[in-house]
């Protein structure tokens, strides 16, 4: 039998995500839960890497801020239509967002298709004076960094996928599970991996809109 024909029917051969498969025993969160916890996370972080596609194939990464969510689940970020990114996206507006928390090495990975919006009413309600210093002011009275400069563009996400790790023990436990996993070769039980896919997404999203 084929490794993927094991995995079909819910076996495991050695080898696998051990880390995975022990985090997510007992792991018994309604969707309502894990769809609250995801976006705790990303609300607590809110700067991600943003990955995206150039035209020869080659993947970029930059550092984003979310400054909204929308439906719940799909996110919001201001950008300089004048930087790279933007014909990126128009090549391929498929994007990872990657989220890590460093005081607890919690994470999160969202997959999603970005949108470019020009929306000044949109722009207005996400623009605040701290976007002034990533802008600056040109001294023409047009680009001047100001909610109505022509260089703002908004991005926006519809999350596909998200997967992300939640540590559900305190700092003393999950040293001593992993030093003890570290001397005896057993799997640190530190937290849950979780995947949300489209449908428990969707879901969220009808919830918000009621």
């Amino acid at each position: 039998m084929s490794t993927l024909q094991q995995q079909n029917q819910g076996i495991h051969p050695a080898g696998g995500d051990a880390t995975k498969q022990k985090n997510n025993q007992n792991d018994n969160a309604s969707v309502a839960q894990q769809i609250s916890d995801l976006l705790k996370l990303i609300d607590g972080i809110q700067t991600c890497m943003m990955t995206t596609r150039r035209a020869d194939g080659q993947l970029v990464s930059r550092a984003m801020q979310t400054r909204s969510r929308d439906n719940a689940v799909d996110l919001w970020f201001v950008t300089n239509n004048q930087t790279h990114k933007m014909e990126e996206l128009q090549f391929d507006p498929h994007v990872n967002l990657s989220f890590y928390k460093d005081g607890t090495s919690e994470w999160v990975s969202v997959s999603g298709v970005a949108k470019l919006s020009n929306d000044k009413s949109k722009i207005k309600d996400l623009w605040d004076e701290d976007l002034k210093a990533w802008f600056g002011d040109l001294g023409d009275g047009v680009h001047t960094g100001g909610p109505e400069d022509p260089r703002i563009t908004l991005i926006f996400v519809e999350v596909q996928s998200a997967h992300y790790y939640l540590r559900d023990k305190s700092t003393p436990t999950v040293v001593y599970e992993v030093v003890k996993g570290a001397v005896t070769g057993s799997v640190a039980k530190v937290g849950p991996t979780r995947e949300l896919g489209e449908g428990e997404l969707d879901a969220a999203r009808k919830l918000a809109q009621h």
